[in-house]
């Protein structure tokens, strides 16, 4: 079994219950060191790449799902999005001025005031769907939970872990899912009784082992939850892969006036940089003129 980029779909019989674990390696590491980002920023959002795609493998979807945060806190915006084919990207906007200095710092600290988005985007045949909750709590993970208190469709908990070793990145997290009670009241009880005895096991977990290379994703369910029996689908394969195409940055420009593409040339030609992976775009000055035919 593979051991990173992964999502690991998993059910616990016995308990009524299904969940996902994630693990990010490499995905994390390429897609932070595109950017010098500063340790609180590439923290909060290895964090935000986790959680994308612990929710997204939750959903049944053919397009693009994304998180995203905005806040009046010194990291003003940041974006992971995960297609249903497993290609993941993400990026931050910040001011470093404003940034503590300790590495590990709260949701409050880094992000202030705000709200965080989930979207799903099928395509243009296909209405999006949107949530939308204010950000509550120390951690993005208090977030979630706060989002799962008031949805009446999903009860859930989760368990986040980002590490940084030898300069690389890592990233884990951990889904439990309530799937819908019985209407047995005896079995209603015993369903209850299981729930809180899989938040005991998930609460157990340890950060190292969540992000863990060496410690094989079945292998740390196995060790959670073997006593209510776990059950391991085939996993789900994630890679970093942005979107972004010398095509798709025509097509903004040629919807830019005259004026505005002028005011983007620099000796001659004008760079695009992509948000997400850094890749740069050059136009020269006659094709920016025929952009504005």
């Amino acid at each position: 079994m593979i051991v990173d980029d992964l999502i690991l779909p998993f059910q616990i019989e016995a308990q009524r219950l299904r969940g996902r674990l994630v693990r990010l390696g490499p995905l994390a590491d390429e897609i932070l060191h595109r950017h010098d980002y500063p340790a609180p920023v590439a923290r909060m959002l290895a964090e935000m790449l986790a959680l994308a795609a612990l929710l997204a493998g939750a959903l049944k979807y053919e397009g693009v799902f994304t998180l995203q945060t905005s806040g009046d806190g010194p990291i003003r915006l940041m974006v992971a999005d995960v297609t249903s084919a497993g290609a993941m990207r993400g990026y931050a906007q910040f001011d470093a001025a404003r940034l503590p200095a300790e590495a590990e710092a709260s949701v409050p600290r880094l992000l202030g005031a705000g709200h965080l988005a989930f979207t799903v985007d099928q395509g243009d045949c296909t209405d999006r769907y949107q949530g939308i909750v204010e950000l509550v709590g120390a951690t993005l993970a208090d977030c979630i939970h706060h989002y799962f208190r008031q949805s009446e469709q999903l009860q859930g908990a989760l368990r986040l872990a980002v590490t940084q070793t030898s300069g690389h990145w890592r990233a884990g997290a951990l889904m439990l899912q309530r799937l819908p009670p019985p209407e047995d009241s005896r079995e209603a009880e015993e369903a209850e009784d299981g729930w809180r005895r899989a938040l005991a096991f998930m609460a157990s977990v340890r950060n190292a082992e969540l992000t863990d290379q060496d410690l094989a994703p079945d292998a740390l369910l196995y060790h959670l939850f073997h006593e209510d029996g776990v059950r391991v689908f085939r996993s789900h394969a994630l890679v970093a892969g942005c979107r972004c195409s010398r095509e798709r940055v025509e097509l903004v420009l040629r919807a830019m006036r005259a004026d505005e593409l002028s005011s983007l040339q620099a000796e001659g030609e004008a760079v695009i940089t992509c948000e997400f992976c850094n890749r740069k775009y050059r136009f020269d000055r006659e094709s920016l003129a025929s952009f504005a035919a």
